[in-house]
């Protein structure tokens, strides 16, 4: 199957006992075959949400192929052999409201005056989709208490990117649902911190998040919607990996996601209650054997898939994360600001992001796990008004 065409090179993709394999022809075939050939390590590693001889969906974080917004992506990483930035992913929070009081909110505190308006929205998505970006998250808050969310999902050129969204089920019923998969909405990342009802409310704080979620993954699945099963995994919970997968496996969800849980926001006093290493490696290894099977949803499991082993952080070198405030950061856990949408174009913060020093190489697992870029970025906050960009406190006042 040709899943891109273009005359400097061309990929094409076929199975092979149930794996992908990916091939190239064209003048820059020499220099991307370390690249295709490190996506075909991992490949064999993995398993497809879903492939036929047409159609093949690899993860609800990666568009299909083959289509127009596939061959953006891997546009993107031909960009990535030359050297070139790209924000492949872009997520926007579109309100800071949220009818949870989470013990981990990664957002609480952040400043949001006023929050953003549609028309904003909609211009900072179609300048991020002008920088490249063929992956937009609307993130929140809690997406659903936006009217105007189906609009806006709407409004993203699926030529170019497709549309995701981050949600705890709160408000997700059967219509929104059934609206949103009309607007062209790709995949929801339904969001879980624990399998176990109780546990899940607690830490929400607020009894009845779990059916929340529960009839939130109904309606998506039913409305035809790729379903993520969105864990933020932290030492309270890496013990319940299992109960997860089974709860992903029972409500007959495509995809388990794994992220790790950032000291920010709530958890900005919480240094030391993060994973380890050796938790990172548990996580790789729970990854890989989930993704050997061949029945039940697939395993992305983000320590692994950004550590040194595979891409490295994508923070600020292939994503980028606006506020709902228009802030715009490295990625959704880094409390950088490089500018704000309602004083300069998204490329201008783009390009200034990337002249910064803790951006301008890559890294080998999230930055926000580094004592050293901690201790200078994260909890100082710089007098000096003149500097190309500004850091804040997710809690300050």
């Amino acid at each position: 199957m040709r899943v891109y065409d273009k005359s400097i090179i061309k990929v094409n993709a076929s199975t092979v006992n149930g794996k992908i394999v990916l091939d190239t022809e064209g003048p820059l075939s020499p220099v991307a075959k370390p690249v295709i050939k490190s996506i075909n390590k991992i490949f064999q590693e993995e398993k497809p949400i879903s492939s036929d001889e047409d159609n093949i969906i690899f993860s609800t974080w990666l568009p299909p192929m083959p289509g127009p917004v596939f061959n953006r992506m891997i546009s993107a990483e031909v960009a990535s052999i030359l050297k070139r930035r790209v924000p492949d992913q872009f997520s926007i929070a579109i309100t800071g409201k949220c009818p949870n009081d989470c013990i981990h909110c990664g957002a609480a505190g952040t400043v949001i005056d006023p929050e953003l308006s549609f028309d904003e929205i909609n211009r900072t998505i179609d300048q991020a989709l002008d920088l490249g970006t063929h992956y937009v998250s609307f993130d929140g808050g809690e997406t659903m208490l936006r009217k105007d969310l189906v609009e806006m999902v709407a409004r993203v050129d699926k030529s170019r990117s497709v549309a995701t969204c981050f949600t705890s089920g709160y408000a997700l019923n059967e219509q929104r649902a059934i609206d949103l998969k009309n607007a062209g909405l790709y995949a929801a990342h339904v969001s879980l911190d624990s399998p176990h009802e109780a546990e899940h409310d607690r830490v929400r704080g607020r009894t009845g998040a779990f059916r929340d979620t529960v009839n939130g993954v109904k309606n998506v699945l039913n409305a035809g919607i790729l379903a993520d099963l969105f864990v933020v995994v932290s030492p309270d919970n890496i013990d319940d990996l299992d109960g997860f997968y089974d709860f992903a496996v029972d409500m007959g969800m495509q995809e388990m996601s794994i992220y790790e849980i950032v000291a920010v926001g709530r958890w900005l006093e919480h240094e030391d209650e993060v994973i380890s290493k050796n938790d990172v490696k548990r996580l790789g290894d729970f990854h890989k054997s989930m993704n050997r099977k061949v029945e039940g949803p697939r395993v992305t499991s983000f320590p692994y898939f950004m550590g040194p082993d595979q891409f490295g952080c994508f923070a600020g070198r292939r994503w980028m994360h606006t506020t709902a405030g228009g802030d715009v950061l490295p990625c959704a856990y880094t409390p950088i600001s490089f500018g704000n949408i309602r004083e300069d174009d998204l490329g201008t913060i783009w390009k200034r992001m990337g002249k910064h020093v803790a951006y301008r190489c890559s890294a080998e697992y999230c930055m926000m796990r580094n004592p050293e870029f901690r201790s200078e970025y994260i909890h100082t906050i710089p007098e000096d008004e003149s500097l190309p960009f500004r850091i804040y406190l997710h809690n300050s006042k």
